[in-house]
């Protein structure tokens, strides 16, 4: 993918930039020109008239002014003009040798097409080789140049071909290598930003997945306080309805049982949804576990059953996730119970064994009790034990009624606690 990456163009900004660029260039070929000349220390010896060296070097900066939008072209003009402009022996060197650089490192930083990049670059630096090796027949077979200052140990004119040709390669493989470190750099910065792009695409997902996660989470809890509360006052507010008029003790006993359990949910619903402001009051009822169970139990013989209840194993401190999941694995089972079985008697087991927690919840109906693994009560009960590695089993028992047996792991920290 990134092989094939092709750099956009360049920005309003970095127009302007390029503009002010080519103005600078232009104001310090103008100066330099005129320093020179005022000099007299022209580059080749010699100059045309001050009018046609300033001629020279407006055509030569002003393509930098679209040197990122169309960078092949300007280098291409700009290398004609540089080699144009020493056949004319203009006084000054140094400032079309900055443009001639600024080209040839804007073509490998920005041209899109890298293989058009790589042999323009390459067939320049070429050409410019053979006009440098022109340059130099030209003087070793025009008059003799003297080097009246020359001390060393080489033939200062061998020593002044070596040093023209050290510089240029150092000078064009420079202009080269800058171009190739910008398009490289500038490939890795988008990256960045692409991978920075889909990181936080991918936190978004996960933030989705979270929140989806977590309104599951809450819709099978609303279900277990709805469901088993509801459903205890329904069957309270039935025999409230039947006794009015002949017991009205047994029928306030029964409307008194009706409001407090009314209360319970409501507290429960009030905890329960308080996870879902942001400014969730601190007074809030915290999840249910092992240690409400008891306080369940009541609201089940409320509603008519006589509920047995054995915690065997050592009882130990289990997490809040594993005692909430524990608590409404119960609060489903006796609830399925009012709703579905013609039951008298429930069995409430619950076994601390080494690794594990495990729940058994049996009844003696002989009524609907299978139509409890159709509903939503059942499939809430095995995701909640999905969670932790758990498992659930339920159907009907040999004899009669209805068992539901629950097994959830316990971490070693658990155990330790």
């Amino acid at each position: 993918m990134w092989n094939e990456w092709r750099r956009p163009g360049p920005t309003q900004a970095q127009r302007r930039r390029d503009v002010g660029l080519a103005l600078l260039v232009l104001v310090c070929a103008f100066e330099a020109t005129v320093l020179i000349n005022s000099m007299g220390a022209f580059a080749f010896g010699q100059a045309p008239d001050l009018r046609e060296q300033l001629a020279w070097v407006l055509p030569m900066a002003v393509p930098l002014v679209v040197r990122r939008r169309y960078p092949l072209a300007v280098m291409l003009v700009v290398s004609a003009l540089f080699i144009a402009a020493q056949w004319r022996q203009v006084g000054d060197n140094l400032v079309p040798s900055a443009i001639l650089f600024l080209a040839i490192y804007t073509v490998g930083a920005w041209e899109r097409n890298r293989l058009v990049a790589r042999w323009s670059r390459i067939g320049v630096i070429a050409v410019m080789f053979l006009w440098l090796g022109f340059g130099l027949v030209r003087a070793l077979i025009g008059p003799e140049v003297h080097f009246p200052n020359a001390s060393g140990p080489m033939d200062p004119v061998l020593a002044s071909v070596f040093y023209g040709l050290e510089f240029n390669v150092f000078f064009f493989v420079f202009a080269y290598a800058v171009g190739e470190m910008a398009w490289t750099a500038a490939r890795r910065q988008a990256q960045l930003a692409f991978q920075a792009e889909e990181l936080r695409l991918s936190q978004e997902r996960n933030t989705r997945g979270a929140i989806a996660a977590e309104r599951l989470r809450i819709a099978r809890d609303l279900h277990d306080v709805v469901a088993h509360h509801v459903s205890v006052m329904g069957i309270q507010a039935g025999a409230a309805r039947r006794v009015l008029d002949s017991d009205p003790a047994t029928a306030r006993d029964a409307l008194q049982t009706v409001e407090h359990t009314a209360r319970t949910a409501i507290n429960e619903l009030r905890g329960l949804l308080g996870v879902l402001r942001a400014d969730a009051e601190p007074e809030l009822r915290a999840a249910p576990g092992l240690d409400d169970l008891p306080e369940l139990f009541e609201h089940a013989r409320a509603a008519g059953l006589e509920v047995s209840h054995g915690v065997y194993g050592t009882p130990r401190e289990v997490s809040s996730a594993v005692a909430l999941s524990a608590y409404r694995v119960v609060q489903e089972a006796l609830t399925n119970v009012v709703k579905h079985a013609s039951a008298q008697h429930v069995d409430v087991r619950m076994r601390f064994l080494e690794s594990a927690l495990e729940l058994e919840i049996a009844d003696d109906g002989r009524g609907q009790a299978a139509a409890a693994g159709s509903g939503f009560g059942l499939v809430g009960m095995r995701e909640r034990l999905a969670v932790h590695g758990g498992s659930l089993e339920t159907g009907p028992r040999r004899d009669a009624g209805y068992l539901v047996r629950a097994s959830l792991p316990t971490a070693s920290s658990e155990e330790k606690a």
